[in-house]
This record gives structure tokens, C-alpha cells and sequence, in this order.
């Protein structure tokens, strides 16, 4: 990793890159089963897409604008663009070579076979023949680019064809003319990527790719196809929502979704047999730069290979299922208002169940004596059991308000179809804030109670989404904390604009208005601490860390002499290490089977040891433009639970990685000691936490009483 070596902090392009690299990591490492290696590398892919269509489009149009303002590491954005352009043209050329020199052959190996069209046996073929013809054929249609005319609006990453055929005949008395004339044959993404192909044993399939290739003479019917080449293009995704307009966030949300469709073409990718022709026709037509090309030796979009690796069967070469554990916390046969009158809850997911959190809506959507649900949902998943029971709760006549947050980017769509749907049946639906992304995550169930009105309240790490519950890494708090009752009503009151959001609150922090505030705070309170001679401890894990203000506040704690661990999934702009600035820090990365999602935070507090969880990385974003919120974890058992948790990923010595001050990461040798693999040792937990109590259960006799 390249950056300015006078300036304290690394590049976040660069940094988010180094990220993606040890997704990579895990695809080449043997001691990962064959189809999750697949798999890793098919996610380092789609990771690289999305970096393009954000990042690279950001930078782009900085470059495009004239932008010569330099990022904190020292680079100006044409730096950062070229350094990136570099990084990545590296990335590709290793992931070609796990695919081609690693993977391919052992999937071969293990009787997962591509097979090409001189590989076919004749009734292979007449099997293929027969899907092109009663499928392919009727479904997609080749478009023909003639002199003049625009070139036809390609999706964005959409694997298309080009087709190159020989010029035409010249009219009687007309000169011949000259080139080539070409085609493109969009291939969609309604169809499977890869066509299985009858074989005696294994799984043998075709690139649909290469399906087509083979029968593209019917698509031109008297005519020569001199050439057939795959490729894909990638268009900024960069767009900018105007909110402040007089038709209202949802209507230019649909207009950003539109633009996208036409924005720029800023990558294309195409399979390096391309000829110079095809090349120079697509080079001109997409108006690219030679930077702008990625020529792959390989098949083009790897991100696809998922469809692949996620196909049942071949069970050996997936990960042992860990299912989630139903927590001895909030037993099945309990109301979720029984369990939380008497007790606070914390959930780790996905070792354990995102169940509970899904059931006190429901149950709060049924239950007569609930008058109001108050909800943030910001990634929702397709089929979301909690929109179905906000459904239901305005259904059976319950006050439903529920923050929708329209901008979460790629999922815009999805977001707008539910909020007109919940705002159809009757609920009160916000659209998010002005100006600002609502991130937080917040579910406030209101109850009437004999002894008055009572609040349930659920705070998480991670979106409202049962599919990526089971998948990521995140913290759930539920709770009837009075004073967290009366901040989270302030906080969403708020949000809905029935009032000024308060500066402070009696518990929580919020931003953009004090969250960075309370964090220096207590940073500096660590600080002030060892200078007294003080023991001094700051514990954090976060997705992302780019905030130079809160990376200084770490940078003199360190120089303090305080004790400072960082686990950081993702872009980690702090340089950890250098002396006289930040010896004291160690930054570590753990990349595993789930995504670390999870943002925990622990201070020592001179032994009484401070515990938050949070909605918001220790990005600018997140602190200037967001919506986010810390919530202080104050019952003894939950607060141990979070401190066990962080201290496991600082022992792993099988999954983690640890950063160096120039920005690149190693992965941390296990020397003599007994491998520790952080999220096994998470699982294993939750596992044994509940033979305990069943082991308790069956030693303990509980007599049938007589009804009262």
C-alpha cells in the first residue's frame, strides 16, 4: 500500500482496498473448505463492483470537476485515483490466479467440471441445443449498432456479447465499404449464469457465456460471425440526491434510480481475446479511457461465481453449519414482555438467534394492550417479517410510525416499494431527515401496563433485516430502562420533527449534534487518567475508522501512554505503531465466516469499566452526517458479556490480521500458542451456555403448584 509517508494517517481508498485483500486472503487459504474459498472470492468481487460504482465514481467526478483539495493522507484525488487504479489492476490480476491456478482445478478435482463446446459428447450438445432454442433464443435479442446511431443503453454490470460480423455489400455502382459492423447481445440477469450439463457423476455446467457463443450463428442467420467477446461495464453510482426540492425525497429518489441507468461508464471489463478491433469499437463507443479497461484472463464478473458456490450438494466442501443458538435469555415458551419487565437482554448474532428481536414486534403487534410501535429500519430484507407484522400492528389498530430511510444506498428501491406499502395500509411512514441519513437502530414498543405506561425498547448494531441477521456479526440490546425509555422517544420525536433534537440526553449520544463530542470525552477521560498514574485501557470495535479529529484524540491518548485495541473490519485510517504517536496501539482485523458488523466500545474507566454499543463507525459520515446513536450497556451481566466478547478477537490467532504503520496487514502468526479462532470460540459459547442450563435444569426438581 502507497501513501504519504510525512502525513499520520493512511488513505481510505487504498485502506478499503487492503480490506477487500483479505477477503481475498481467506479464497487462497487451503485450510478453508473449496466452496467458501469459491465463495470468498466471488464476494471479493462484488466488493471490487461496488467499490467502482461508489468510490471510483467519486473520484472520477473530483478528477472530472478539477478537485485538487488533498484527502488527510496527503493525496490529491488524481493521486488517489491513480494509486487506486494501480491497487486494483493487482487485485484482479491475484484474483484470476486463485481462480485459474487454484480453484478451478480443484474443483475439477472434486468433480465440479466446466465444460467448454469441444468438451460436449453429441447428446450433451443436443441437450444444450435444446435449452438455447426453448429458452435463450426466445428470451434475449442482439442489438445492431449502426453508423449514427447511439449505442444502445447497457445495465450497469450486466454481462453482455459483442459480436463482430463483416461488413456489408456494397450496392451496385457504391464502393465497398470498409470495417466491421457489430453487435451486442445483453444477456440479463433473469438467467442462470451457469447451465447445467447432464454427466454420469459430479456436477458438469456451462458458462451461459459460452452457450451462446456456441449457437450465435442463430442470432444472425446468413451472416459470417467473425467474433464473440464477453464483457461488462461498470457506470458511477455516485449520484447525487436534492432533497430540498418541491417534489418531495421519494420522487428524486426514483430520479437518482434512473440516472444511475445512464451515468457514466467509468470500468469496462472484457475477456482479453478480444481482439484490437472489438477493443477500439467499445473503447470509442463507451467513450473509456485506457485506464478505464480492465482486459481479465478469465471469465468476466467472478462476483458471479456465487450462484455457484452457494448451489446445494458438495456438502463436504462447505463450513460445518453453525446454526443460531436459541439463547437461555428468552426462553420460547416466555412472553418477550415477561422476560424484559424482569430482566435486561444482550444478543450476540448470528450465534445467537435474531429471533427474540423478531418476535417482540410481532407479539407487540397482536398484544391488546400495546397502544404504539416506533420504529428506524434502514436494510430490510425482501421478505421482512417485521414489515409484515407493522402490517399487522396497523391492522389491529396500533399507532405505527415507522423512519424508512430512503438513501440507504442499492436498496432504495426496495425501501420505497415497502414504505408505500406500509404508508397504504395506514402507518405513519417518515422518508428519513433532511439532509442527514438516519443509520440508527431503534424499535420503541409502548405498552399500557397496570402500574402505567411501560416502553420496551430494542437498540442493535445491525439493520432490522432477518436474512443479513444471519450472516453478520452484531449486538442486540433489549431493554425497559426508564431513562433510555424517555431518550429513545426524545431521539425518535425528533427524527419525526415533532421537536428540537436535544443536544444531550439523560443517557444515549447522538450525532451529528454530540456523538463525537461524548467519544473525545471519554477518550480524553482515559487520558487524563494515566496521566495521573491511572490505569488506562480503550478497547474498540468498529467496521470503519476514518475521523481524523477522534484518530488524534487516540494519537495523544497513546502518546499518554494509554493501552489502546483496535478491532477494525474494514478502513483503518489511524497508523498504529509509530513511535512517539501511537506505540501504544495495536490494530487488528478479523475476516471470517460472518461479517463483523458489530461496533462495541469499552473504556476502563479507572476499574469501573464504561460499555456502549453503536449504530455508527468512527467515520465522518457517520459523526456529521448521520443519525446514529451510543448506547451505554450498564447491567453487570451484559457489560461482562461484551467484554469477553471483545477480548476473544484480540486472542484470535487464526483469522486475524494485524496492521502495520505503512497500511498492509500480516496475518498473526500462532508461534507456540494454541490456536484461537475468534468466532468458533463465539459459537462454542453460546453452545455451552445452553448445555449449562439444561445440565442445571435437569438437576434442579420444580413441583407442580395448584392454580392461585
Amino acid at each position: 500500500m502507497t501513501a504519504e509517508s510525512n502525513t499520520p494517517y493512511l488513505d481510505r481508498e487504498l485502506s478499503w482496498l487492503e480490506f477487500n485483500q483479505r477477503v481475498l486472503y481467506e479464497a487462497g487459504d487451503a485450510k478453508v473448505p473449496l466452496l467458501e474459498r469459491l465463495k470468498f472470492l466471488a464476494i471479493s468481487s462484488s466488493n471490487l463492483d461496488e467499490f467502482f460504482r461508489v468510490r471510483v465514481g467519486a473520484l472520477t467526478t473530483l478528477v472530472e470537476a478539477g478537485t485538487t483539495r488533498s484527502a488527510p493522507s496527503g493525496l490529491t484525488p488524481r493521486e488517489q485515483l491513480e494509486q487506486v487504479q494501480v491497487r486494483i489492476r493487482q487485485m484482479v490480476a491475484d484474483q484470476y490466479k486463485c481462480y485459474l491456478e487454484e480453484l478451478s482445478p480443484q474443483l475439477v478435482e472434486q468433480g465440479i467440471h466446466r465444460l467448454t463446446a469441444p468438451q460436449l459428447n453429441t447428446t450433451q450438445r443436443r441437450l444444450i441445443r435444446q435449452i438455447f432454442e426453448q429458452e435463450l433464443f426466445s428470451i434475449l435479442t442482439p442489438m445492431a449498432i449502426e453508423e449514427g446511431v447511439p449505442f444502445p443503453l447497457l445495465a450497469n454490470q450486466m454481462l453482455s456479447l459483442c459480436v463482430r460480423l463483416p461488413a456489408a455489400e456494397a450496392n451496385e455502382g457504391e464502393p465497398a465499404p470498409s470495417g466491421s459492423r457489430y453487435a451486442v447481445l445483453p444477456v440479463g440477469r433473469g438467467l442462470p449464469r451457469f447451465v447445467t450439463v447432464p454427466s454420469e457423476k459430479g456436477l458438469s455446467y456451462m458458462h451461459l457465456e459460452d452457450v451462446l457463443t456456441l449457437f450465435i450463428d442463430e442470432f444472425f442467420p446468413g451472416e459470417e460471425v467473425e467474433e464473440v467477446v464477453s464483457f461488462r461495464i461498470t457506470r458511477n453510482a455516485e449520484i447525487e440526491v436534492q432533497e430540498l426540492t418541491p417534489y418531495g425525497l421519494a420522487w428524486n429518489m426514483a430520479d437518482v434510480l434512473r440516472a444511475r441507468t445512464s451515468a457514466d461508464c467509468i470500468r469496462l471489463e472484457i475477456d482479453q481475446v478480444a481482439s484490437p478491433e472489438i477493443l477500439s469499437f467499445l473503447e470509442t463507443q463507451l467513450d473509456v479511457t485506457v485506464d478505464q479497461i480492465i482486459a481479465v484472463p478469465g471469465p468476466v464478473d467472478l462476483g458471479g461465481f456465487l450462484e455457484l458456490a452457494t448451489r446445494r450438494g458438495f456438502e463436504h466442501l462447505r463450513d460445518e453449519p453453525w446454526p443460531p443458538i436459541n439463547s437461555p435469555q428468552v426462553p420460547s415458551e416466555e412472553l418477550m414482555f415477561d422476560i424484559l419487565s424482569q430482566r435486561d437482554v444482550l444478543l450476540y448474532h448470528p450465534y445467537e438467534s435474531y429471533e427474540p428481536i423478531v418476535r417482540l414486534i410481532e407479539e407487540a403487534a397482536d398484544d391488546p394492550d400495546v397502544i404504539a410501535i416506533k420504529q428506524t429500519l434502514y436494510r430490510i430484507s425482501r421478505d421482512s417479517q417485521i414489515v409484515k407484522a407493522l402490517l399487522r400492528a396497523v391492522d389491529n389498530g396500533k399507532h405505527v410510525t415507522v423512519l424508512l430511510e430512503l438513501k440507504a444506498r442499492f436498496d432504495e428501491e426496495r425501501n420505497l416499494k415497502q414504505a408505500k406499502e406500509l404508508e397504504a395500509r395506514g402507518a405513519q411512514v417518515i422518508y428519513g431527515v433532511k439532509g442527514l441519513k438516519t443509520h440508527a437502530k431503534l424499535c420503541i414498543v409502548v405498552r399500557r401496563e397496570p402500574h402505567g405506561i411501560q416502553r420496551y425498547l430494542h437498540f442493535g448494531t445491525g439493520n432490522y433485516n432477518e436474512t443479513t441477521a444471519r450472516l453478520y456479526s452484531d449486538a442486540s440490546f433489549l431493554t425497559t430502562d426508564e431513562d433510555l425509555g424517555v431518550d429513545a422517544l426524545a431521539f425518535f420525536n425528533a427524527l419525526a420533527g415533532y421537536s428540537q433534537p436535544p443536544y444531550s440526553y439523560r443517557k444515549l449520544s447522538a450525532a451529528p449534534l454530540r456523538l463525537r463530542d461524548s467519544l473525545k470525552e471519554l477518550i480524553e477521560a482515559e487520558t487524563s487518567r494515566k496521566k495521573d498514574g491511572e490505569d488506562a485501557r480503550i478497547i474498540l470495535k468498529l467496521n470503519a475508522m476514518t475521523d481524523t479529529k477522534l484518530i488524534q484524540a487516540l494519537y495523544e491518548a497513546s502518546q499518554a501512554g494509554v493501552d489502546i485495541l483496535l478491532n477494525i473490519r474494514g478502513i483503518c485510517c489511524l497508523k498504529p505503531g509509530l513511535p512517539g504517536l501511537s506505540e501504544n496501539i495495536r490494530v487488528v482485523s478479523v475476516v471470517d465466516r460472518f461479517l463483523e458488523h458489530a461496533r462495541i466500545l469499552y473504556f476502563h474507566h479507572g476499574g469501573d469499566p464504561k460499555l456502549f454499543i453503536s449504530s455508527a463507525d468512527w467515520m465522518t459520515r457517520n459523526l456529521d452526517h448521520r443519525k446514529e446513536l451510543l448506547v451505554p450497556i450498564e447491567s453487570e451481566p451484559s457489560r461482562r458479556r461484551l467484554q469477553e466478547i471483545l477480548e476473544i478477537y484480540f486472542r484470535d490467532n487464526v483469522k486475524a490480521s494485524e496492521l502495520n504503520p505503512d497500511g498492509t496487514y500480516q496475518r498473526i502468526p500462532s508461534e507456540d500458542t494454541p490456536d484461537v479462532r475468534s468466532q468458533e470460540d463465539l459459537y462454542r459459547q453460546c453452545r455451552e451456555n445452553v448445555r449449562r442450563l439444561e445440565r442445571r435444569r435437569r438437576t434442579v426438581f420444580e413441583p407442580h403448584r395448584p392454580d392461585e
